[in-house]
């Protein structure tokens, strides 16, 4: 299996905005300044999304492409795809995550609204409750 990362949605605030952006064209393109390491492990993996302390939604690696500025481009696609919320600790840039650590996609008919918000995740599991 293709290997993913986390990111902070830092300035999307809700999932609500994050699927505005992701599906707005025909790729997202998100900034970076290093190329992972791992960058070819990861197409066709995934970037988990981090909103208020949990890891939300996820959008597809489509690959990666070097700017005229030094900096990268990880090319997403077009689609925001829900996840069974899991807590996960802020963190500046971006992490590896592996298969086994990622969180189950919501399931057919299952909403957002019908798991624990962001906060709440956390806080649970401060406690070990989730």
């Amino acid at each position: 299996m293709p290997l993913s990362m986390t990111k902070i949605a830092y300035r999307s605030g809700s999932v609500e905005n994050l699927r505005k952006w992701v599906e707005s064209g025909d790729e997202a393109h998100m900034t970076t300044r290093y190329l992972p390491k791992r960058h070819e492990e990861m197409i066709g993996g995934s970037l988990y999304w981090i909103i208020e302390h949990a890891l939300v939604a996820r959008s597809e690696i489509l690959g990666f492409q070097q700017r005229d500025d030094g900096r990268w481009t990880i090319r997403l696609a077009p689609k925001l795809v829900l996840v069974r919320p899991k807590a996960k600790r802020a963190h500046q840039g971006w992490r590896y995550l592996e298969e086994k650590d990622a969180p189950p996609d919501l399931a057919d008919g299952e909403m957002s609204g019908d798991v624990l918000p962001g906060k709440l995740v956390r806080e649970l599991g401060k406690l070990g409750l989730v």
